[in-house]
């Protein structure tokens, strides 16, 4: 059975800081899609878009390492190290660089860093999560 988007970005708040192993696409693109729409929402709850609130501070700073941590695990599914994330301070043409890797398909099969997620059932949260 499929996770729902939120099943997903619960998984991955799940692995906080879990820097280890492989992450799906769909883990990936649903957590940065509930993201994105949090600080929309955010930004227009506080109906200023030109500087940060505390909530917004707030959300950026309990997302970050997840964030870092779900990218490097993607970037794993492609065989590539996630330091490659560095390439986000790179302006446009690292952008499309990353925005591709963390797009492309896995590798299918186990790499170097770890068993294919997509072979595997789909996890289930712990109970606690």
């Amino acid at each position: 059975m499929e996770k729902s988007i939120f099943g997903w970005y619960g998984y991955t708040f799940a692995k906080y800081a879990t820097f280890a192993g492989r992450a799906r696409r769909t883990e990936f693109w649903y957590f940065t899609l509930i993201n994105m729409i949090v600080s929309i929402v955010i930004g227009i709850i506080d109906g200023d878009f030109d500087e940060f609130s505390k909530l917004s501070l707030i959300f950026s700073v309990v997302t970050f390492l997840p964030s870092i941590a779900v990218g490097a695990r993607r970037l794993h599914d492609i065989g590539r190290t996630g330091w490659w994330q560095l390439l986000w301070f790179v302006p446009i043409i690292g952008w499309i660089v990353v925005i591709v890797f963390f797009a492309t398909k896995g590798d299918a099969g186990d790499n170097q860093y770890g068993p294919d997620p997509k072979a595997a059932p789909v996890p289930e949260l712990p109970p606690n999560a």
